[in-house]
């Protein structure tokens, strides 16, 4: 089905050897062990490993790799943020290639509101160099602020940044049937992975799938049973200051609807799509959608207030994405067309505008969030 580069063959048969020895060892693992492996084993998963991920030469592109235009609107958002506090600082939780972090501090450098710090929370080595060597072309002002992190910080004030991030996380699958619920394991024969079912793996899980109430039977999906304790981390670091989640996802009656009996999960290799994570173990990667729902669930648990929600097209849009498009195309009238198809990807409902979601997460701060000034849609929750 797709054409494995040779210098990737041997990366393939490392790591499908190293997960290969921990089945032999304890028996058919949970998907959740298994995509945890694949994305996240030191040099091999897929976000550890050195190859290209973003942009033309990997796998997919994000919204701040689209256009710049992203990150100015975000950076108003900040801006109302940063007035409201008696300290700014900025934390961006896995940075990618670096783009938002570059374009954010330039534009909030220009409008003379540079964060105290701008912390980037990075486990993977080979990211955190790529994203050094881009932050490391601003001015030395600028890129004096940045701050690279191994762990969260304590007593955080300012803004934190997720922009898929959530997408990533290792999730259980499972299949709802007249028999009861199954989990998906997976098992190697034959030179390759395969799924078998079997009794969930923690009584977690089947309580947490139960509480769904799945219909029509079979039902196949999947859960996010970590989400809430990462939830519960974040609010532990943030003292005062707002959390911005950016992602592809629903709400939970969307999410498991009766019409979406076989679930999210998708993989991404050389920019094309499927759903089969058990080929290419270390060289895709492999993302399930977010269930906004659980995400406001555990915000509450964890003392967090919702301070909106709303979909990527109406956030940009009421950060007047529009008045820095025709800023752009006045500064740059060759770049007119490619400028305009940015925010069509950025914005339309065919593209981005709708499936990605935007939630802002807060303590102690008491003031209007301009990106949810329209179409604040928390009571789809």
């Amino acid at each position: 089905m797709f054409d494995v580069h040779a210098n990737d063959q041997q990366h393939l048969q490392d790591i499908q050897a190293l997960i290969r020895a921990e089945i032999e060892k304890t028996g058919p693992l949970s998907f959740e062990r298994y995509m945890s492996l694949a994305l996240y084993t030191p040099n091999l998963g897929y976000y550890r490993a050195r190859r290209p991920k973003f942009g033309k030469a990997g796998d997919f592109i994000t919204a701040p790799e689209i256009s710049p235009l992203f990150s100015q609107c975000l950076a108003q958002q900040c801006l109302s943020i940063r007035e409201a506090l008696p300290t700014f600082s900025v934390l961006e939780l896995g940075a990618g290639s670096g783009k938002m972090a570059y374009d954010l501090l330039q534009t909030l450098a220009a409008l003379d509101a540079l964060p105290e710090k701008y912390f980037i929370l990075e486990i993977s080595g080979s990211l955190q160099q790529t994203q050094k060597e881009k932050i490391h072309t601003l001015p030395t002002a600028i890129a004096d602020r940045v701050e690279w992190l191994t762990q969260l910080p304590t007593g955080f004030t300012g803004v934190i940044l997720a922009n898929e991030v959530i997408d990533a996380m290792p999730v259980h699958r499972f299949r709802v049937d007249e028999q009861g619920i199954h989990e998906f394991y997976v098992t190697f024969k034959e030179a390759q992975f395969h799924w078998q079912t079997s009794t969930p793996s923690t009584p977690d899980l089947t309580k947490a799938i139960q509480d769904l109430n799945l219909q029509p039977l079979p039902y196949e999906s999947e859960i996010n049973l970590f989400l809430p304790a990462w939830i519960n981390s974040l609010g532990a670091c943030l003292k005062q200051g707002v959390i911005l989640l950016i992602d592809y996802g629903f709400p939970r009656h969307e999410f498991y609807h009766p019409d979406r009996t076989m679930g999210t999960l998708m993989c991404h290799y050389h920019h094309q799509a499927h759903s089969d994570p058990l080929i290419l173990t270390g060289l895709q990667d492999i993302t399930v959608h977010v269930d906004f729902t659980q995400v406001a669930e555990s915000a509450l648990h964890a003392h967090l207030e919702v301070l909106g929600f709303t979909n990527q097209a109406a956030f940009l849009l009421n950060l007047h994405l529009l008045d820095f498009l025709e800023a752009a195309m006045a500064a740059h009238p060759a770049q007119q067309t490619a400028l305009a198809h940015q925010v069509k990807r950025l914005t339309l409902p065919t593209e981005m505008g709708e499936l990605f979601k935007v939630m802002a997460l807060g303590k102690g701060l008491d003031i209007p969030l301009q990106g949810f000034a329209t179409q604040d849609q928390r009571q789809r929750l």
